[in-house]
């Protein structure tokens, strides 16, 4: 990060001096410092850079951000190991087991004492790393170091493991019949596993002698000061060039936005700040203004900063050495009081960069600071209005910035035909990332032959590889399920990997997709751009990856972490990976029985299964031995049952068998007690035109029993549901099909007693149930979530989930109901606070009305399958907030709806499968000229 401070102005008097401040994160400016306004400013240019050479350069923030992440993750494998190591320890059974067993093996009485001794100096060393600074993790020492630590903590893993399998295993069958019966075994694999500890013993005291003998503390610990100056000389090379003004693309918006503000009348000082992901061109943009306008860089410290001012204003303090931060700033303060001054903060990660010297320069009138940044938290310091989020290239200019590289020495850049089409998908694959064009641009300008594009085209599909959108809730409950998270003092796991995703997403690491109704992440993507560095860090963490069967049978035996995605499979793989913790294998396309056996074969602490969207057809027998599974996702296969042995599976947190063809689940289900996500419905109509288009799982006997559950979706009323559910305190979402009316006064009794429920859906039994909801009243305000199928009871809304609850409800989907027939009025005045409410077959008067300030808050709003509807209106400051109008299947609606173009804030509007007649007066009243503010329209 970096200062530039100038005097606003045409001209300068006297002279100029450059000052060099150094801050915390490790870029540069300059700084400039003038009395007044007459001479020209003196400007020292900064070296030109030359053009990097790789396909894909990742900018030095990134970097770092991306190590930063590599850090926590290191660190969370040492945790991993030292958790599973307590839980161990913690355990009275294998206590009992092992004292017994000592009578054998007499060493074993000593086990417990050196694994806990274990337990302390892993706990040490994850507290190390996480101190190490992200600079020196490319230092060669600290990574090797570091490795070393990694290889210590899988061993240990491994051996942890390996102990807690063979004592369930005595455990299951009885200790004293599997002692006596194969006491020999057993002998001879806990004496295994005594020697094991005795060598990770040896192990870890190497390690520690490493770190003595070949790191510096400061290595391990560095000052502030030695992390911003390695940081700075490392992005030197990269700190972005002066680009000349016919250089620069799709930015002069941008440019007269910023110019506009840094020359406005406004009194006080101003923040301005420039956001968005790595290689946007925020330091570039912001750079070009500061040689525009003369504005200079920056790098020192506020002792040196006050040491430069002393010799423009003499003299310098004789005690600036032993002056603390408050004297300095206050030293500063006064040299330059009455000037005018614009500050650069280029690429700042942190508000506390901006905090520690804002009030240096707060005195200063007409002053501005403009903060380049990829955190959201650290552009939210802007001044009111003054916040610039920068977006990528829009197609031509993306197109034209690359011809101005890859064809610089031609007259107007224009590309060559012959290399027109290959040099449009080139630029796709950039994504609108001027860092990337610029650097493919500067690749290919002395490579002119086709070959040679059509290679780096291909590198660009694998390193530019379009990464899918991820359900955030998916997101979280791989990570606990993985064990990097743990609960920290009352929040569950769950929600500190929401912590740690928004973390990650204020870091522009990864992009939001959509939000939810109470503007929480509901999905999100890693950008296409971080995905080659990702690769290079989980290739060092054990993460592999095959997309056919060659790339497998290299992918390294020791593996812990396996992606494989898209396979057309015809024969199972000879491979086995004996350290494997999580599979995932996706889409595969065509699947061989044996497939998953194959690879499992020698997987005994699988601790992720996931296999959504691929044909598999039937899951094996002994995945109930893989004890240390978490989570199995078989989302959207073919599996039509799942195995009795699944009861043995005592630490899976996530079974996820949502539209598969499993009807009923094993009994044994209920003795799976640390059970937290049961997701499982099947599809009876995948077109979902019939009322039950999906239908729940019966519910096991014993349910009660499962009293971690936080999600229940979905099961099948019954009598006894209700008793059921009663134990089930710990549920977030539920949702209940095949509800009858005798169902509803007990079932939502029981719901609304539930401190954290926050999502319901209730499905009638068929279209001609009715649900009675008088019973339904939360005694929480969690409760925001609420989707009912089926038709309602008169006087629904006077109820208390509507009179007492109604302005908690942020979420609203009603289907094959009547709510009278203005539903949209009637219903208005309830739910005052809906962000989300969709209406799908709900019987209507032909003329549906939206009132002047009716839903204040609504951001989407679906009208879909209303059959009467013939007329929309629209009333002045109706859905002030609205961004997403979806109106489909409205066979009679015939007419624009009457007022639709007051909606300014609209983003998406959908209008389709209306009434032949509607696209024809959609054209005849020009509604695509007035509707030009809406990004997106369907019709």
């Amino acid at each position: 990060m970096g200062v530039g401070c100038r005097r606003l102005g045409p001209q300068i008097k006297k002279k100029e001096v450059e000052y060099a401040m150094k801050d915390c994160v490790g870029a540069v400016c300059l700084i400039c410092i003038s009395k007044s306004w007459s001479s020209p400013p003196i400007v020292r240019r900064r070296p030109t850079l030359a053009s990097p050479s790789p396909v894909c350069r990742i900018h030095p923030p990134v970097r770092s951000g991306i190590r930063f992440q590599q850090l926590k993750l290191m660190a969370e494998a040492v945790l991993l190991a030292v958790t599973k190591i307590g839980s161990v320890l913690g355990d009275e059974i294998a206590k009992a087991i092992i004292n017994k067993l000592s009578e054998k093996v007499q060493a074993l009485k000593e086990l417990p004492r050196k694994v806990d001794q274990i337990r302390m100096k892993l706990t040490i060393m994850s507290k190390v790393i996480q101190q190490i600074g992200t600079v020196y993790l490319t230092d060669e020492l600290v990574k090797s170091w570091i490795g070393e630590v990694r290889k210590v903590a899988y061993r240990v893993e491994d051996v942890v493991d390996k102990y807690s399998y063979h004592l369930l295993q005595l455990e299951e069958e009885g200790f004293l019949k599997k002692y006596f019966v194969k006491g020999t075994h057993y002998v001879h694999v806990f004496s295994e596993i005594v020697a094991e500890v005795a060598e990770i013993e040896g192990e870890i005291q190497q390690v520690i002698q490493l770190k003595d003998q070949w790191l510096q503390p400061s290595q391990l610990v560095p000052h502030h000061d030695q992390l911003a100056e390695i940081e700075r000389q490392r992005s030197q090379d990269s700190f972005p060039e002066f680009v000349k003004d016919e250089d620069l693309v799709g930015i002069e918006e941008n440019r007269k936005l910023l110019t506009g503000w840094i020359y406005s009348e406004e009194q006080a000082s101003t923040v301005i700040t420039v956001s968005g992901m790595g290689g946007l061109g925020k330091s570039t943009l912001v750079t070009n203004i500061y040689e525009r306008e003369k504005i200079y860089t920056v790098e020192s410290l506020l002792r040196k900063l006050l040491w430069k001012i002393g010799h423009m204003e003499p003299p310098v303090p004789r005690d600036i050495d032993k002056m603390d931060v408050h004297d300095l700033k206050e030293e500063i303060k006064r040299k330059l009081q009455n000037r005018k001054c614009l500050i650069v903060l280029d690429d700042v990660w942190e508000q506390e960069v901006y905090f520690k010297i804002h009030d240096v320069f707060q005195t200063l009138q007409e002053s501005h600071i403009i903060i380049t940044t990829r955190k959201d938290h650290v552009g939210a310091i802007a001044s009111f209005g003054h916040h610039l989020e920068l977006q990528p290239l829009c197609g031509p200019d993306a197109f034209e910035l690359f011809c101005r590289r890859a064809f610089h020495s031609k007259k107007d850049h224009k590309c060559p035909e012959e290399l027109q089409e290959i040099a449009g998908e080139i630029v796709k694959r950039c994504h609108g990332l001027p860092l990337a064009v610029v650097t493919i641009g500067s690749l290919l300008s002395s490579r002119p032959q086709i070959n040679i594009w059509n290679q780096t085209y291909n590198q660009l599909r694998t390193c530019f590889l379009k990464t899918t959108p991820c359900h955030a809730e998916t997101l979280v409950r791989l990570w606990v399920a993985e064990g990097f998270v743990l609960s920290k003092e009352k929040n569950t796991p769950e929600e500190v990997a929401e912590g740690n995703l928004m973390e990650l997403i204020h870091r522009n690491m990864l992009e939001v997709v959509d939000y939810d109704e109470l503007g929480r992440v509901s999905t999100c993507k890693m950008h296409d751009i971080m995905r080659d560095l990702a690769l290079c860090v989980a290739k060092e963490e054990k993460f592999g990856s095959a997309n056919e069967y060659g790339e497998l049978i290299q992918v390294d035996k020791n593996v812990r972490r396996l992606s494989l995605c898209g396979w057309n499979v015809n024969a199972a793989p000879k491979v086995k990976f004996p350290c494997l913790r999580t599979l995932v294998a996706q889409g595969i396309i065509s699947f061989s029985p044996d497939m998953i056996s194959s690879i499992m074969s020698q997987s005994s602490y699988l601790t992720v299964l996931e296999l959504q969207d691929s044909e598999i057809t039937e899951v094996p027998t002994f995945i109930g031995n893989l004890f240390n599974l978490r989570y199995i996702g078989l989302r959207r296969t073919k599996v039509k049952s799942l195995p009795e042995s699944i009861e043995k599976l005592f630490n899976l947190h996530t079974l996820d068998i949502k539209q598969t063809q499993i009807e009923k689940l094993p009994r044994g289900i209920v003795k799976v007690k640390k059970l937290r996500h049961l997701l499982a419905d099947r599809f009876a109509d995948e077109k979902q035109t019939e009322f039950r288009y999906f239908i729940g799982v019966e519910a096991p006997k014993g349910l009660l029993n499962l009293e971690e559950l936080q999600t229940l979706e979905t099961v099948q009323a019954s009598k006894d549901l209700a008793e059921q559910l009663k134990k089930l305190m710990q549920l977030r979402s539920i949702w209940i099909d095949n509800v009858s009316a005798e169902d509803c006064p007990n079932i939502f009794a029981t719901l609304s007693a539930m401190p954290l429920l926050s999502s319901l859906l209730i499905c009638a039994r068929d279209v001609n149930e009715t649900l009675c909801l008088q019973a339904l009243a939360p005694k929480f305000p969690k409760l925001h979530r609420l989707i009912v199928r089926g038709r309602w009871a008169d006087g629904t809304l006077e109820y208390p989930i509507f009179r007492n609850h109604g302005k908690h409800l942020k979420y609203l989907a009603l289907s094959w109901c009547q709510l009278g027939e203005d539903p949209l009025g009637v219903l208005a005045p309830h739910v005052p606070n809906l962000t989300y409410l969709s209406f799908n077959r709900v019987n209507s008067a032909s003329t549906l009305v939206l009132s002047a300030g009716c839903f204040p808050n609504l951001k989407t709003l679906v009208l879909k399958k209303m059959p009467n509807v013939e007329q929309l209106e629209i009333g002045h400051g109706a859905l002030p907030c609205i961004e997403g109008l979806y109106i489909m299947s409205l066979a009679q609606l015939d007419k624009v709806p009457q007022g639709i173009e007051s909606l300014l804030s609209l983003k998406k509007l959908w209008l389709l499968y209306l009434h032949a007649e509607f696209r024809t007066q959609w054209l005849t009243n020009g509604m695509h000229q007035k509707m030009q503010h809406v990004p997106e329209i369907r019709v």
